[in-house]
């Protein structure tokens, strides 16, 4: 398992990356639990989340009245910090991976993302890595996500709404609005 000097060593890496107009790396999708498909393209609707996804029937985060949390639609995660932190481990289920910097000083809150002819809109909800990225990762890379120092610098990503339906392909470019 990385070390918290490791990954502390790496933030002026993952600092630096691109702040737009970014090739996405790899889609992902959930259909069910600990199930990962990686396909070519996906359909979103902010209705629906993403086709084939199981956020409609088991969004981990939901809102009062019971109906699935639309902050949590799409997850984006900076591919500097996945190739650091997942190696060859199970990929941690995030929608995009992309070399993007998703600090707050670069993607704030409601900030909206052009995605192929979808658009989404960065939400207030902090990722602060689940309990499945402490044991699938190791301690560190899970406290290194919540050190207060790195609060802002989202190093978990970003989690996003969908404002616009579209399709997302794996040659799209993530653009800020």
């Amino acid at each position: 398992m990385i070390t918290m000097d490791d990954l502390d060593a790496a933030l002026p890496h993952i600092l630096s990356a691109p702040k737009d107009d970014v090739a996405i790396d790899i889609l992902c999708t959930r259909p069910s639990f600990g199930k990962r498909a990686y396909p070519d393209h996906i359909e979103v609707s902010p209705e629906g989340g993403i086709m084939g996804e199981r956020w409609l029937k088991h969004p981990w985060s939901r809102l009062e009245d019971g109906s699935p949390d639309p902050r949590i639609q799409v997850s984006i995660l900076p591919k500097r910090v996945f190739d650091l932190v997942v190696q060859d481990r199970l990929h941690p289920g995030d929608t995009i991976i992309a070399d993007i910097d998703t600090s707050t000083d670069n993607l704030a809150v409601g900030q909206q993302l052009k995605i192929g002819t979808a658009v989404v809109e960065v939400t207030d909800l902090f990722n602060d890595g689940c309990v499945k990225w402490k044991v699938r990762y190791g301690a560190d890379a899970k406290n290194w996500i919540i050190k207060p120092e790195n609060i802002d610098l989202r190093l978990r990503g970003v989690l996003c709404k969908i404002t616009q339906a579209g399709i997302i392909t794996k040659t799209d470019r993530i653009q800020k609005l």
